[in-house]
């Protein structure tokens, strides 16, 4: 492992508007450098927020778009030009299912796919479209990196890190992808102002049981529904000391990951061994 440097979009989202999103992103990636000095890339990850796209709808019919469609070719050609792998959620149709899909873009056009475990009955989005069923854990330059959305923010279990695989009942090596093994969990997300505290300690409590960095990313600004965002985009290490946040203004900010520090505390305090092995 190396250091990993991760940048964070944080934007006012145009609602259920492609193009004026592409375009607003397309002005905030710009000021992003294309290389370091020594000529490698600038960055490693670009994080979006979830339903980077049209903002959070619950009117996915005309939205909606394959897989490979649109989205996919804008993230794929951001990879290629910054020779990073580029993620966020979108609104994606498949056999005639609805789906709340991250995606993760390499800068070669190889990807993962994930699509949200809980959807927030609240705003009944569970009315609208298809649950997840699977997680990915996801290997990029050294690191193993775990991507979910929003509300799968508040439930522990499934953004359990461990050796124990989410989705198995016997143990399996750290080196299989099937494991929930990860050293930085990411979520995107369009959580609300007014919920906000929950958003910043439930990022802190997951970094500090998982022994791990996490990355929320959040919008600013107001939907179509009238609902405020103030974004608290925040980078937090696996003691839960916050290392970034940022509050409701747009911007696009770059954060160093150190696997050094990490690797040397979770060496001194092993909580991870000593966790309950439980599968889902």
């Amino acid at each position: 492992m190396k250091e990993l440097r991760i940048t964070t979009v944080q934007a006012d989202l145009v609602w259920e508007n492609k193009a004026e999103n592409y375009k607003k992103f397309e002005g905030l990636l710009k000021s992003i450098p294309r290389e370091t000095e020594t000529g490698t890339p600038y960055t490693d990850v670009i994080v979006l927020p979830e339903m980077f796209t049209t903002g959070f709808s619950m009117n996915p019919k005309p939205l909606a778009e394959t897989l490979l469609g649109e989205t996919f070719h804008w993230m794929a050609e951001k990879a290629r030009q910054w020779g990073a792998a580029v993620t966020g959620s979108f609104i994606c149709v498949d056999n005639e299912h609805y789906f709340n899909r991250l995606l993760w873009v390499f800068p070669d056009g190889n990807y993962y796919k994930y699509d949200k475990r809980h959807l927030f009955s609240l705003a009944g989005e569970h009315h609208h479209y298809t649950e997840g069923v699977t997680r990915e854990t996801i290997e990029w330059r050294n690191w193993r990196i775990c991507p979910l959305i929003c509300y799968d923010l508040r439930f522990p279990v499934w953004s359990r890190n461990t050796l124990q695989s989410p989705f198995k009942s016997h143990q399996v090596s750290e080196n299989d992808n099937s494991t929930g093994y990860y050293d930085l969990l990411i979520y995107v997300a369009n959580w609300p102002e007014r919920r906000n505290h929950a958003w910043k300690s439930l990022l802190i409590a997951r970094a500090i049981e998982n022994q791990a960095y996490v990355v929320g990313v959040n919008r600013v600004g107001s939907d179509g529904n009238s609902v405020y965002y103030s974004g608290d985009t925040s980078v937090i290490d696996f003691t839960g000391e916050v290392l970034f946040s940022q509050k409701h203004t747009e911007g696009v900010y770059t954060t160093i990951l150190s696997s050094t520090n990490l690797g040397d505390y979770r060496n001194k305090f092993g909580f991870l061994s000593d966790q309950d092995l439980f599968a889902l």
